[in-house]
C-alpha cells in the first residue's frame, strides 16, 4: 500500500532529471548514441520494463532471453564479415557494456593459459582504458606499445613485445580517442604465428563500420575474415541505438570462449553457472536490444549508418572552415578529434560549447599528443549539423578572445610535487584552494564550477598517475551519502 503523504516520485524523478544532459536530440555528442527515431526509442523502453523483473541468471528459467540472446549473436555474427556470412562457429554472449566485454576477454585469454604465472596482454597505447582495468583486476601485466604518427598500432612494435606469456594482443575498430582502425591482419598474423589470441575491441564501431564498407566507404580488414583474430566486442548500446547497456563479446569457436565460463559447486547451494561477470542480471536491457534491432532491421541500420557518416563528413568539413582548428587524424569511422592551434584551447572551446546547448568531450595532451575536442557522432546529429558547426565556430572564437587558459606556475609546482601513492585530503583540498576551485574543506563535498576549463588545464599539468590518484579521490568526495532532511 502506498503512503498517502509520500511525494510524488516521478515528478521528482523528473525534477532530478533536468540537471542532466540531454539523451535525444543530438546535442550531447558523447555517453550516449541517438538514432533521431522516436519509435525505436520507445519500443525499447517498453521491452525495458516488460523484461525488468525477469532474471538472466538462469537460462532454463526464462528461456525467452536465451531465445533473445542467441537471436542477436546470429544478427551479430552475421553482420562482422564483409560477405554478411561470419564463420558457423561463431558463438557469443551478451554483456552489461564494452567495459564488460574486454573484461571477459582478458580472463577468458588469460585462464586459457593456466600455465603462466604472469600472463601479459600486449596493446597500443590508444587501446581503451577498459584493458588497463582488467590487467588490474585479473593479475594480467599490460605490456603498452607505442603507436604510429596516425595513431594507429605500430605493428613492428607489437612483434618486439610479444614473449613466451603473451596471451593477448589488443586491436582497435577504431580507437576511442583518434577514430582510426588498427592495422587488424598485421596483428592478428603475429598473433596467429605465435598461437596466441588476438581481440578487436570494436565496441564503439562493430556495428557501424560493416555498413560503412557497404556504403563504399573504404574500412581496413578488421572481422573475423580476417585469420587470427579470435574474439570481437561490439556494443549494441552504441550504434546498434539499444537501451543502456548491452554489448556483445564473440568468439570465433566454441572452444575458445570455453573459459569465460564459471561455475561452481563448491558450497551447499545451487551450482552457479554464470556465462559473464554477473549473476544476476536483469532480463531487460537484452530485451531492449533484441527488441530495437528487430525493429530496425538490416535496412534501418544501413539508413542510420549513412546518416551518421553523412554528418560525419560534413564536420570534417566544417571544421577545415574554422581557423584555429584541424583533426588529429581522418576519423575511419564515426568519432573526430578536433585539434587546435596555439590561439586557443580545447577546454574552453568545450564550456563554450556546453553554454551553446552542446556537450563536446574534452580529452587531455598524452605521450606526446595533443589535447582534443572529441565528438562521437550520432544519425540524430545530422539533423541539426549546421547548428552545430556554427556554435562550434562561435565557441572557438570565444576562446580566442579569452585566451588560452593557463596554470599558474606555483600551483603547477605545487601539483608536480604531490605523490599519487600518498595523496590524502588536506592534499586534495589545498590544491583545490590554491587552483581556486572551492571545497567544503576536511574532506567535505565540492563546490565545482560549471565551467572546467581550469579544472582540465590542471588536471593536464598532472602526470597520468597523479591524475588517476586526483580523479580516485575526486570520485570519493562526490559518493557521500544523501541522508533524509528529517526522519519519517
Amino acid at each position: 500500500m502506498s503512503d498517502p503523504d509520500a511525494p510524488d516520485v516521478l515528478a521528482r524523478l523528473r525534477d532530478l532529471q533536468a540537471a542532466d544532459l540531454p539523451v535525444h536530440g543530438g546535442r550531447t555528442l558523447a555517453y550516449v548514441y541517438d538514432s533521431g527515431l522516436a519509435e525505436v526509442d520507445r519500443i525499447g523502453r517498453e521491452a525495458v520494463a516488460a523484461y525488468a523483473g525477469s532474471n538472466g541468471l538462469d537460462p532454463t528459467a526464462f528461456p525467452s532471453l536465451l531465445q533473445m540472446e542467441n537471436e542477436l549473436v546470429g544478427f551479430a555474427a552475421g553482420l562482422l564479415t564483409p560477405s554478411g556470412t561470419a564463420p558457423d562457429t561463431v558463438v557469443g554472449t551478451v554483456t552489461s557494456g564494452g567495459t564488460e566485454s574486454v573484461l571477459l576477454a582478458v580472463q577468458t585469454a588469460r585462464d586459457s593459459r593456466p600455465d603462466l604465472a604472469r600472463p601479459n596482454v600486449v596493446m597500443p597505447a590508444t587501446a581503451h582504458a577498459a584493458f588497463h582495468k582488467a590487467a588490474h583486476y585479473f593479475g594480467v601485466e599490460a605490456r603498452v606499445v607505442p603507436v604510429g604518427a596516425d595513431f594507429r598500432a605500430d605493428p613492428a612494435a607489437t612483434a618486439a613485445a610479444l614473449d613466451d606469456s603473451t596471451v593477448l594482443v589488443v586491436a582497435s575498430a577504431p580507437s576511442y580517442a583518434h577514430g582510426v582502425v588498427d592495422p587488424v591482419e598485421e596483428l592478428a598474423a603475429l598473433a596467429a604465428a605465435r598461437g596466441i589470441r588476438c581481440h578487436v575491441d570494436a565496441c564503439i564501431g562493430g556495428w557501424v563500420l560493416p555498413y560503412a564498407a557497404r556504403l563504399g566507404r573504404a574500412v581496413r580488414p578488421w572481422t573475423f575474415a580476417v585469420p587470427g583474430v579470435t574474439s570481437i566486442s561490439v556494443d549494441l548500446h552504441k550504434y546498434g541505438y539499444a537501451p543502456k547497456g548491452t554489448s556483445l563479446l564473440l568468439h570465433r569457436t566454441p572452444e575458445l570462449r570455453r573459459p569465460q565460463f564459471f561455475a561452481s559447486a563448491a558450497w551447499p547451494g545451487y551450482t552457479m553457472l554464470n556465462a559473464t561477470m554477473q549473476s544476476t542480471k536483469s532480463g531487460g536491457p537484452l530485451a531492449g536490444a533484441w527488441a530495437v534491432v528487430q525493429t530496425l532491421g538490416d535496412a534501418g541500420y544501413e539508413k542510420l549508418a549513412a546518416d551518421v557518416f553523412a554528418a560525419v563528413d560534413r564536420i570534417v568539413e566544417g571544421v577545415a572552415g574554422i581557423e584555429h582548428l584541424g583533426l588529429a587524424a581522418v576519423p575511419d569511422s564515426t568519432l573526430v578529434a578536433v585539434t587546435t592551434d596555439d590561439a586557443c584551447d580545447v577546454f574552453t572551446i568545450c564550456d563554450e560549447m556546453l553554454e551553446r546547448g552542446w556537450y563536446v568531450q574534452p580529452q587531455m595532451a598524452y605521450a606526446g599528443g595533443p589535447s582534443t575536442v572529441h565528438l562521437s557522432v550520432s544519425a540524430a546529429t545530422l539533423a541539426s549539423v549546421e547548428e552545430l558547426l556554427a556554435a562550434l565556430a562561435e565557441s572557438v572564437a570565444a576562446a580566442v578572445a579569452a585566451g588560452p587558459v593557463r596554470v599558474d606556475s606555483g600551483i603547477a609546482d605545487f601539483l608536480r610535487a604531490l605523490d599519487p601513492a600518498t595523496l590524502s585530503a588536506a592534499d586534495f583540498d589545498g590544491l583545490l584552494a590554491a587552483a581556486g576551485l572551492g571545497s567544503s574543506g576536511d574532506g567535505g563535498a565540492l563546490a565545482l564550477p560549471r565551467r572546467m576549463a581550469e579544472v582540465n588545464a590542471l588536471l593536464e599539468v598532472a602526470a597520468p598517475d597523479l591524475r588517476e590518484a586526483l580523479m580516485v579521490t575526486f570520485l570519493d568526495r562526490l559518493s557521500r551519502p544523501a541522508y533524509p532532511s528529517a526522519p519519517r
